[in-house]
């Protein structure tokens, strides 16, 4: 029989996967965000000096500067970057949380046995 405070730490790691997977998600579009900007910006390299460039904005299609942007795809870039990094972290730490709750949980079950 598991008591409330077994199920609390169970619905703890519960929710610590979840959140798991959530930021492993959102970590997940920022990588397929940061390749798109990648691909973007070698193919903007390939091209002429002199060629015209579009690009759309919220809905419209304006022209452009090549050198402007490739400007505004390392900012991008930079940006997407920072938040995968920062998704990192916060993974790091939502596993040590998990790997801690799973030992407590099987400290409390392996005590319990005895």
């Amino acid at each position: 029989m598991v008591d409330s405070d077994t199920n609390k730490k169970i619905e703890e790691l519960s929710l610590l996967e979840a959140h798991l997977q959530s930021m492993l998600a959102q970590k997940q579009s920022f990588q397929v965000e940061l390749n798109e900007i990648t691909n973007a910006l070698d193919e903007l390299e390939k091209m002429p000096k002199n060629d015209e460039i579009y690009k759309v904005s919220y809905g419209i299609m304006l022209r452009s500067s090549k050198d402007k942007v490739i400007k505004e795809l390392e900012e991008k870039k930079k940006l997407v970057d920072a938040r995968i990094s920062s998704v990192d972290r916060q993974q790091t730490l939502i596993e040590k949380n998990i790997q801690q709750t799973r030992e407590e949980i099987n400290g409390i079950l392996s005590h319990k046995k005895k």
